[in-house]
């Protein structure tokens, strides 16, 4: 078989050195840089038979001079970082890595979800404080907490992790109602029109695609048709809520408070305008982060690789 000049340009956001990519040198030398921008990235990749990447764009601009290249690979499910047009044109097969985070988000979003009903952080530092043996009473109430059972939590995107969290929902003894654009099997789930998702909901949570029809859909109009004292969580993708708008939602009560793991431009800008809001919880795209998350990611795009050499590729987006 060729030996393949392959490169990883952007390592840095699959690892921090707890995973390893000598397994790729089974099909050619391997180069891996921690990140690569601009004209370094394209210098990089000049000579590469395949590029195996994450967030790094990929575009005439970048890969151009890239004469030699067949095949990108991409360590995420998403990838509107490449210009499909023009791989596209270019004869070059792009392919993703789909399902390795559903039990990791769906994990992440209950996290959130249940952060905001049981106040573990906010009770653990009302003790680290003294708070606790200041008190008088075994138990004291002084964080407001609440029940999920009984609950009802609206899921707009109903896809592999959509289902993954409604599952969870279930065991939890809430209602679950789901918003799709397409006719789908609840499991338990109740499918319904988007407005009167939003209107019965106690909890609504995002697990769409960013599409055209998806971007900044979370607006200010839609957030007003939230049941009042909703609590909004999103796992998806930033440009999906209109972030001034959720701004407004959280700080003027007509939501209890949200919790995001993905803004809309990352890493956060300095001026971003869900920092420091009041009753908003804010992780840093880390939903994905467990280890055996990551660990599966690599193996997917290993296999992906492996198929395309063998004439047979799977999982193509472009």
């Amino acid at each position: 078989m060729e030996r393949l000049n392959i490169v990883i340009p952007d390592a840095k956001t699959i690892t921090n050195g707890d995973l390893s990519f000598d397994r790729f040198e089974e099909f050619g030398s391997v180069a891996v840089y921690p990140l690569s921008k601009g004209e370094a990235f394209s210098e990089r990749v000049k000579n590469a038979d395949v590029v195996l990447c994450n967030k790094t764009p990929m575009n005439e601009k970048t890969i151009g001079s890239a004469k030699n290249l067949k095949y990108i690979g991409l360590f995420a499910t998403g990838y509107n970082n490449i210009d499909l047009d023009y791989t596209k044109s270019r004869g070059i097969t792009v392919c993703n890595a789909g399902g390795y985070s559903t039990d990791a988000v769906a994990q992440h979003t209950f996290a959130l979800i249940l952060d905001h009903c049981s106040r573990v952080a906010d009770y653990n530092s009302f003790v680290q404080k003294g708070g606790w043996k200041e008190s008088d009473i075994f138990s004291p109430f002084v964080i407001p907490t609440t029940e999920l059972a009984g609950k009802t939590l609206g899921i707009v995107g109903y896809g592999t992790i959509g289902r993954a969290v409604a599952k969870i929902a279930l065991a939890f003894n809430m209602n679950v109602l789901f918003y799709s654009r397409s006719k789908k099997e609840g499991f338990g789930a109740v499918q319904t029109s988007l407005d009167e998702l939003l209107s019965k909901s106690d909890f609504v949570t995002v697990h769409c695609p960013l599409n055209n029809d998806s971007e900044r859909m979370f607006n200010k109009e839609l957030f007003s048709k939230f049941k009042e004292g909703a609590f909004f969580i999103n796992t998806s993708r930033g440009g999906t809520v209109d972030e001034t708008s959720l701004k407004w939602a959280v700080e003027s009560g007509v939501l209890s408070g949200a919790a995001v793991d993905v803004i809309d431009k990352e890493p956060m800008a300095q001026d971003c305008p869900l920092f420091n809001v009041k009753n908003l919880t804010i992780t840093p795209h880390i939903a994905w982060g467990p280890l055996e998350t990551r660990e599966r990611c690599v193996s997917i795009v290993y296999d992906n690789l492996k198929a395309y050499l063998a004439g047979s590729p799977v999982n193509v987006v472009g």
